[in-house]
């Protein structure tokens, strides 16, 4: 069974990786509605909202990144982990009081109408997206990694 978890780990790392490397691709070109997402959830000061806006793109790409080519993935897996407890609990926010807002997870974001919502099906795909995070804390070594397996005696690369 053992032997099946560096392929596990190959696919939970692509999967997170393409979902953050997309999200975060798609919000790049148009960092004021990436800010105006950010701003419907009524969480952060003013002005702090225009920088997570703007940086949060990025973010999302650079450990998206890292864990598609398979490097420092324990690290990314955390940043990934977090992003997405981070994104579970405003969305949860944003539903407990009663907004109407789109997530803003794949660009665009903002006020929708009532029935528009889709709160539940990004909260169970968030959690979704940090049960993988967590898989690659537990398993980080995985086939065609960049990074050696460090749980071998020869630090051989798990391809």
């Amino acid at each position: 069974m053992r032997q099946r978890f560096p392929w596990v780990s190959l696919v939970a790392r692509v999967v997170l990786g393409v979902v953050l490397v997309v999200a975060g691709g798609l919000k790049v070109p148009d960092p004021e509605a990436a800010t105006q997402a950010v701003r419907a959830y009524e969480l952060l000061p003013q002005g702090f909202d225009g920088i997570v806006g703007m940086l949060l793109p990025f973010l999302e790409i650079a450990i998206g990144l890292l864990l598609i080519v398979g490097y420092a993935v324990r690290p990314a897996a955390v940043a990934a982990g977090v992003l997405m407890v981070l994104f579970i609990a405003a969305v949860s926010s944003a539903w407990a009081r009663g907004l109407a807002i789109d997530c803003g997870c794949f660009g665009g974001g903002g006020q929708v109408a009532p029935g528009q919502t889709k709160y539940l099906q990004e909260i169970l795909r968030d959690v979704g997206l940090l049960v993988l995070a967590g898989w690659l804390y537990w398993q980080p070594a995985s086939k065609f990694s960049l990074e050696s397996d460090q749980h071998t005696p020869t630090g051989v690369v798990a391809s």
